[in-house]
């Protein structure tokens, strides 16, 4: 026997798994080397080329900057697929879970911070997005006893438009093209703010809902105790 059931291996008795003998071969093993992993990796590497391609040449040079918008648009494709198959074939694994939201701070802290270092953006833009991007994942720690803050609609769109303002930015765009990068990255910026006090404000009412579930458990055990004692 392989171990493998017959659903996961797409025999007779279920459902065959999306992918065919790629979707068993997950299933056998979700080893580092995965395409989910190597993705992350990728992306990775993508950061410290990233940044020398917009700062090459004076930082100011459009060849310079199509190249590197170019790494920044496959490192923010490279996130958007390596989850996406993580769950589906069922590639999950540890180093996945620190080094992908790792990855995803590390390019869009790096072009933010890049880009207000160039005059391109004020460096309060830069420090609302990356204080809520660092605060937020601080707090999902703080709460993690309770339960998990699940990623929300919003969060999905905030982390589009940040891509799409942070893409804008990096091209040397003039004209009407550089006044509406201005709107998609005041977008962006509202979007980071509201979903951050959402996350808050779901932080909040986890903690207490896990702090008034703790002290029913409590409750309970003392009370059966006392009985056992009476």
């Amino acid at each position: 026997m392989t171990g493998v059931p017959a659903s996961a291996a797409g025999g007779a008795g279920g459902k065959p798994v999306p992918g065919g003998k790629l979707g068993a071969a997950a299933v056998n093993q979700a080893s580092l080397w995965n395409i989910a992993n190597i993705l992350t990796m990728i992306r990775l590497l993508l950061v410290p080329g990233f940044v020398l391609l917009l700062l090459g040449n004076g930082g100011y040079d459009p060849a310079w900057r199509s190249f590197a918008w170019a790494a920044f648009a496959i490192a923010m494709i490279t996130d958007l697929f390596d989850g996406h198959l993580a769950r589906t074939y069922n590639l999950v694994t540890d180093f996945g879970k620190i080094a992908d939201p790792i990855a995803d701070k590390a390019i869009m802290g790096a072009a933010l911070i890049c880009l207000s270092y160039l005059g391109d953006l004020p460096w309060w833009v830069t420090g609302v997005i990356l204080g809520r991007e660092l605060g937020i994942t601080l707090l999902r720690f703080i709460v993690i006893r309770y339960g998990v803050i699940p990623a929300s609609r919003g969060g999905k769109m905030k982390t589009l438009a940040q891509g799409t303002a942070v893409g804008m930015y990096v091209l040397a765009l003039t004209g009407p093209l550089a006044t509406l990068r201005f709107w998609v990255m005041a977008i962006a910026v509202v979007l980071t703010v509201v979903t951050g006090l959402d996350y808050v404000r779901q932080a909040v009412v986890l903690r207490r809902q896990g702090i008034a579930k703790e002290r029913a458990q409590a409750l309970e055990r003392a009370e059966a105790q006392e009985r056992a004692e009476s």
